[in-house]
């Protein structure tokens, strides 16, 4: 059920130069359909056979996101790397060398960073980096950075420990730089396409993080060497990078894919640019050449995208919020028991393998059902009432607790619906909001408000895990 026809979720372009032909005379009014008349004649709309560009673009969105999911839930394998690090160098206070203890926060920085500088370069880029070098160059230097960390992975750096954690910093900043690059680019690419296009990507997203989270509990249960495990798990996204490239050159091969990557014709006009015609001293009408603005105009998209993008900063706003800082301490209540299933296993299916399992099932639901619609009130009002969802994780059995003893929900099924309504709700309603934002405007903005809608789920992502961190310490 779709509520957006395809037919016409996009303003044409022509328009905005057809506009200035209310005033003229019947004989300037066929010259400047004359002049219009560039484009290609009306083309059937083909079909996506076997569902090649649907099986690319989550294929694409599974690329994009595989190595940094490998890479921040590699847990075991940054300990035992860095397992030098916990004692102190001569000189030096236990706080000042102990690595270790903070690696995830600075993993968190540098990924978060680079992400939000990156976003900003690309909307400057958009219009003057064709997209198939940006993508192709973001999933190059992915690739790159991948296989110096698959190939240290054997490398003994325990006489160099602390070098080691900088290129780690460092491979992990330019990692999500150009991972937000690639993302955001196919996602904006995918703003011309039909919308069921843009759903394939972002589940693919979804998919790539229940992945890693399958790869962990593997791991946790069969691996006895850290190293042979990570190696296995870097090459799978050594390999699927490589497949990413392949793909994406595959793509304008299909005639579905050619058809909506076709260029917009005429150029965009922005507001407060010159007219296509103007008067002149030789005759009544001359055709103008055409201003195109290198950079796309940030108001009219931020205007359009006002009420979709509160909800997706929202939406990552709660969901930063309880995952992974909240949701992964909660404990079982049975965890004196001994038994694997409540100490190992517990949080890696509760709040990984359960969360992201139920956050793609929700992104892949907007396939077949798209409710509510992009200006329906009841969407942001879905989005706020998963503020609720804050107390239930917290009254769960999160430990350690300090200011608030009280634990509300004293059973282990709690958790497992809470996780599962968390991912469920975010899946679906984030990619709402995020495949209506390029449909709402023309269609030679689309790829630039792929880019904008991109940048609100990291600003939702960022305010979420800097209010975790105030949260913990106030349970």
């Amino acid at each position: 059920m779709a509520l957006i026809s395809e037919d016409n979720v996009h303003q044409s372009s022509n328009s905005t130069y057809r506009t200035a032909s209310s005033s003229l005379s019947a004989d300037q009014e066929a010259l400047l359909e004359k002049l219009l008349d560039r484009s290609p004649p009306s083309l059937p709309r083909p079909k996506d056979r076997f569902n090649g560009a649907y099986i690319i673009f989550f294929s694409l969105g599974i690329g994009g996101l595989l190595p940094w999911n490998f890479f921040v839930t590699a847990k075991e394998y940054w300990i035992f790397k860095l397992r030098n690090c916990s004692s102190p160098a001569p000189g030096e206070e236990p706080e000042d060398s102990d690595i270790l203890n903070y690696f995830e926060s600075y993993l968190s920085i540098a990924s978060t960073v680079p992400s939000v500088l990156c976003l900003m370069a690309n909307f400057l880029l958009v219009n003057r980096v064709p997209i198939h070098v940006r993508v192709l160059a973001s999933l190059a230097v992915m690739l790159a950075i991948f296989v110096v960390m698959t190939v240290l992975v054997k490398v003994d750096t325990s006489s160099w420990t602390r070098s080691f954690f900088a290129v780690t910093i460092a491979c992990m900043a330019v990692l999500s730089g150009t991972a937000t690059v690639f993302n955001s680019s196919v996602f904006g690419m995918t703003g011309s396409f039909p919308m069921r296009n843009s759903q394939a990507l972002i589940s693919g997203g979804a998919m790539g993080g229940t992945i890693s989270a399958v790869a962990s509990l593997v791991d946790l249960a069969l691996s006895s060497d850290v190293t042979d495990s990570t190696l296995a798990f870097f090459l799978t996204a050594d390999v699927f990078l490589a497949l990413c490239i392949g793909l994406y050159l595959l793509l304008p091969r299909l005639e579905y894919a050619r058809y909506y990557m076709r260029p917009v014709w005429p150029p965009p006009l922005f507001p407060g640019e010159e007219q296509p015609f103007q008067d002149s001293p030789n005759g009544p009408l001359v055709a103008a050449r055409p201003s195109f603005s290198p950079t796309p105009p940030l108001r009219p998209i931020l205007k359009k995208t006002a009420g979709l993008g509160f909800c997706v900063i929202y939406l990552l706003f709660i969901t930063g919020i309880i995952f992974p800082a909240i949701s992964t301490n909660i404990e079982s209540l049975d965890k004196g028991s001994g038994s694997p299933w409540t100490t190992t296993f517990f949080v890696p299916l509760t709040a990984f393998l359960l969360f992201n399992f139920a956050d793609l099932c929700g992104r892949q639901i907007t396939a077949w059902i798209q409710v509510p619609g992009p200006r329906s009130k009841v969407l942001p009002g879905l989005v706020l009432l998963r503020t609720g969802l804050v107390p239930l994780f917290v009254f769960c059995n999160y430990q350690p607790r300090v200011h608030l003893q009280m634990v509300v929900f004293p059973s282990d099924i709690y958790p497992v619906l809470f996780s599962s309504l968390l991912g469920l709700s975010n899946g679906y309603l984030s990619t709402l909001a995020l495949i209506y934002g390029p449909k709402i405007v023309s269609r030679e903005l689309a790829e630039a408000t792929g880019v904008v809608m991109s940048f609100y789920m990291y600003l939702g992502l960022v305010l979420g895990s800097a209010c975790s961190a105030l949260l913990v310490h106030l349970i």
